[in-house]
């Protein structure tokens, strides 16, 4: 074991906690005195005395996610010199899933940042800031730099050859035509490295009003783009497209580089329809019952609550799949290779939430069990945290179903949706619409026509869990309970 994996086992009395309850790695250590050191630590030893650093906690870039290999440093909460209270908010983290909060959960005065604001790909375990107990000067770490913390690594890169089939990477490679490489003998960067240098904050405002950010340039420390840039930005003139020498007009586009999290949705939408044989059901569910239902119990709420339709429909949907318990099944690997289907005893529905920064799951727990009151005021606090970005990780991922419901646009009237794998179900809900619907006992000859409020809902499952059969089984149920909503509040 090298000098550096010795040291790096320190004590953990002083460790961060990201807010969630996964278990990670100590994300900082301490730094002690030369003669504390044991003699296997001599050369290590004197390259830290030559410093005489006051003793310190290095802090780490923390992994706030079970995929999370590194993140990019979004706006730091405290600068040098302030003091931390346990709970404080230190620095927002941009994961490869979210927009998260990294809280400090120790007493002690932020000494030196060392990776500023905007700074992109940052790997796990990284040091990102130092920390001294209250009372100590840290005008000595105004000179404290990364290689006095240990130094930083690289990020693992994910290969996409290890994810494809070995015959299928020969015929990609064979496909290729020998090319000539060129080199300017600059350094290759990433796309994080191209994207334009934003607050997440600017960004999110960026896109509410429409904003390219490559066309602003930023005020604030570094270049960087602040909420007052986007407040400021005025589009220029629009004129036409100057021909080119061609006779063709020229084209007239703009590259937005994708951001961590509009990848992670690109590569697990992309592997769900690649690996999991989709197909679909479709039903016309009668509403007017529930609707009325709905209006009663909201008129007697006394504000204590708002029931939605997407509430019965949560409720309805948990339901159904107690009652075909092989939708709410998933398909899973073994790290020792076995296959199996897990049949999960309760349902957790994931509810599809748009947002800023593209689609979230958040999850409500046990639906099953739980009333529409409970089931509604879940809903509505996981909605506002997840546009927020202030989801914690155990809160959208997992999940037994999911629901994803675009009945608030009118011009939507059904559509199919991808599941989200390891799941074996989701449902996709369009908007709700009147239709005539004959009335037996009214008009001349015995047969009126009445109105109908109607949804048409559509279940795509993953044929590796659930059978056609099974599926319109399932499909089946849900309409029974939705059409006789007072099963919904036993």
């Amino acid at each position: 074991m090298s000098a550096t994996a010795v040291f790096r086992r320190a004590p953990r009395s002083s460790c961060l906690r990201a807010p969630s309850a996964i278990k990670t790695a100590p994300s900082l250590y301490r730094r002690h005195d030369a003669s504390r050191l044991t003699p296997a630590l001599s050369a290590l030893a004197r390259f830290y005395a030559s410093k005489s650093f006051p003793p310190h906690t290095v802090v780490s870039m923390p992994a706030l996610s079970p995929t999370m290999t590194s993140g990019n440093i979004g706006t730091w909460q405290k600068q040098a010199g302030d003091t931390i209270a346990p709970g404080d908010v230190l620095v927002e983290i941009e994961t490869d899933k979210a927009q998260m909060d990294f809280e400090f959960q120790e007493d002690g005065v932020l000494a030196k940042i060392l990776k500023e604001s905007g700074e992109k790909d940052v790997a796990v375990g990284n040091p990102i800031a130092v920390m001294v107990e209250e009372g100590t000067d840290i005008a000595p770490f105004e000179s404290f730099t990364l290689d006095d913390a240990g130094g930083e690594k690289e990020p693992p890169r994910k290969s996409l050859e290890k994810k494809l089939p070995i015959h299928q990477n020969l015929q990609t490679q064979a496909r290729k035509p020998p090319q000539e490489s060129t080199s300017t003998g600059g350094r290759l960067q990433t796309s994080l490295e191209r994207a334009p240098n934003a607050s997440p904050s600017a960004k999110k405002l960026a896109l509410d009003r429409g904003v390219p950010l490559t066309q602003l340039k930023g005020t604030g420390p570094g270049g960087r783009i602040t909420k007052s840039d986007i407040e400021k930005y005025k589009p220029a003139s629009s004129s036409p497209s100057q021909p080119t020498p061609g006779g063709a007009p020229a084209a007239a586009y703009e590259d937005t580089p994708a951001s961590s999290m509009r990848k992670t949705i690109a590569s697990r939408l992309t592997q769900s329809m690649n690996q999991n044989p989709h197909y679909f059901v479709s039903g016309t569910l009668s509403v007017s019952k529930l609707l009325k239902l709905r209006q009663s119990l909201n008129s007697s709420a006394d504000g204590r609550y708002k029931l939605s339709l997407n509430d019965f429909l949560i409720k309805a949907v948990a339901i159904a799949c107690k009652k075909v318990p092989t939708v709410n099944s998933s398909w899973r690997e073994g790290p020792d290779g076995q296959v199996f289907i897990r049949k999960h005893t309760t349902v957790d529905v994931s509810v599809a939430v748009a947002t800023p920064i593209g689609l979230m799951t958040p999850i409500v727990r046990g639906a099953d069990a739980l009333g529409l009151e409970a089931i509604s005021a879940t809903v509505k606090d996981l909605g506002k945290r997840a546009r927020d970005g202030k989801l914690k990780p155990e809160e959208y991922q997992g999940g037994t179903f999911t629901i994803s419901n675009m009945g608030m646009n009118a011009a939507v009237e059904r559509f199919t949706a991808v599941i989200n794998p390891p799941q074996a179900g989701i449902l996709a809900v369009g908007t709700t619409r009147k239709v005539a619907v004959p009335v037996e006992g009214e008009g001349e000859d015995g047969v009126g026509v009445g109105w109908d409020e109607q949804i048409v809902v559509t279940g795509s499952f993953d044929h590796k869990v659930v059978d056609g059969a099974v599926g319109g089984e399932w499909v089946r149920e849900l309409k029974r309970v939705v059409e006789s909503p007072l099963e919904l509040m036993l």
